[in-house]
């Protein structure tokens, strides 16, 4: 995984942050007592749990320093713990009502091994919600892939094998672990102020393992080809911005 930049990644927070509250708010009917957040970042996802359940136990959790550190100073009243979720879980030592993770898992392998082992930090009847970027499907990827393939970069960066399922089998995943299972797709707008800006954004998280790669002229150089396809591929509205789609997967399961 990335080493990840809080300050970059807060950036475009309330965009990052909407499909959070958006699956929070589906888990209202609940009324969890215990949560745990998983891959929490800054705390912002941590944050929206803390105000739909404000009575329950909420436990933020996320295997980068800088992120616990940047959450920590954010939200002192909420609990923050190191944890690796493709790590050995069996370190957590209590069970939840509610296992929750907004973009994270798309970091992490073995998606069909994963979700399984994630099952079991839940009490009986707990739900496991997940929202995950659909990478493979979002223009920006689809450049950046293009760009890692050409003879320019092949031999400079290592192409990223992405983790994410298809909706597909997700599905078989999740009825073979359950029967009460909801999945779902939504396309977020993002109103973006400039091509510069959609590069911001991906700074601080999807290029991040390819610029890791690349001595700091290279890493210029690359952001400045992923611009320039960026404005080949994206028009600017009569405003002046530009609409700036993003894909992503949610689903619900509950362990019966």
């Amino acid at each position: 995984m990335p080493n990840w930049n809080p300050i970059q990644y807060e950036k475009f927070l309330k965009d990052r942050t909407q499909p959070a509250i958006d699956l929070a708010n589906r888990l209202e009917e609940f009324a969890p007592n215990s949560i745990l957040d998983l891959g929490c970042g800054p705390g912002n996802s941590t944050k929206v749990l803390k105000d739909e359940f404000p009575t329950a136990k909420i436990i933020g959790a996320d295997n980068s320093d800088e992120m616990l550190e940047k959450a920590k100073g954010l939200y002192p009243d909420i609990e923050f713990i190191n944890l690796d979720a493709n790590g050995d879980l069996h370190e957590v030592n209590e069970k939840f009502d509610i296992v929750f993770s907004n973009a994270c898992i798309q970091w992490l392998p073995n998606h069909n091994e994963l979700l399984p082992k994630l099952m079991t930090l839940l009490k009986p009847n707990g739900i496991l919600a997940i929202q995950i970027p659909m990478q493979r499907e979002h223009p920006v990827h689809i450049i950046i892939n293009e760009l890692v393939n050409t003879t320019k970069w092949n031999d400079k960066i290592t192409p990223r094998q992405y983790n994410n399922l298809t909706t597909e089998e997700y599905f078989d995943v999740l009825s073979h672990i359950s029967n009460d299972f909801e999945i779902w797709e939504t396309t977020y707008c993002h109103r973006m102020p400039s091509y510069e800006s959609i590069i911001e954004w991906y700074k601080g998280t999807g290029l991040r393992p390819y610029l890791e790669q690349l001595t700091e002229s290279d890493a210029d150089d690359f952001i400045n080809d992923v611009y320039n396809e960026i404005k080949q591929r994206y028009k600017i509205q009569r405003n002046g911005e530009i609409l700036f789609r993003f894909p992503r997967l949610f689903f619900m399961v509950r362990k019966t």
